[in-house]
């Protein structure tokens, strides 16, 4: 499935970055980003919707052999039976009240997955939130690392990154995405 027309979008040198309403598992990109767990076990919300559609076994055994991941950091898997070719597992912290370091973590994910996406010369790449489900992040402030974050990247060096979709499950999220692209353009 093509992904929905986008809620808002702008360009940054050759890179698209676009805010959609979606569920991350039917998107055709090079890869999705999963907000995964530090076990990379599949778990609840998004992470489990991709373990699901992916194929679980295939998956669990791919993300086995990868020895977990640490928080603030990313690895890649195949994507098995989703549309993407690949899944970036990136593992956001627990938010604590900020006192620990969560908003580095954040960042060093986005900037992890982004990496791996230049190593393996992805050209699209979709986001979920991060952190912001059951890890409790706070979805604006999130929203604002997210695109400050992967915007530095690409300024730095997009590699064959040429478009980067910031795939949002409701309205609220595609929102503070929304707000923090327009943070951008007037930054």
């Amino acid at each position: 499935m093509t992904a929905p027309a986008p809620i808002a979008s702008t360009k940054i040198g050759v890179v698209t970055l676009d805010i959609i309403i979606a569920d991350i598992t039917t998107l055709k990109v090079g890869a999705i980003v999963n907000a995964a767990n530090t076990r990379l076990a599949g778990g609840g919300g998004v992470d489990g919707a991709i373990h699901r559609a992916a194929g679980w076994d295939d998956l669990h055994a791919a993300c086995n052999k990868l020895g977990g991941c640490e928080t603030g950091s990313a690895k890649i898997t195949a994507g098995f039976r989703l549309p993407a070719r690949y899944i970036i597992h990136a593992v956001g912290p627990v938010w604590s009240g900020g006192a620990k370091n969560e908003e580095a973590l954040l960042a060093s994910c986005y900037r992890t997955a982004f990496a791996l996406a230049r190593e393996h010369m992805i050209d699209s790449l979709a986001y979920s939130a991060i952190s912001t489900g059951i890890y409790g992040f706070p979805a604006d402030r999130a929203a604002g690392i997210a695109l400050q974050t992967v915007a530095a990247e690409i300024e730095r060096d997009p590699g064959s990154v040429r478009r980067v979709v910031f795939c949002c499950f409701n309205d609220e999220a595609a929102a503070h995405h929304e707000t923090a692209l327009h943070a951008l353009d007037r930054g």
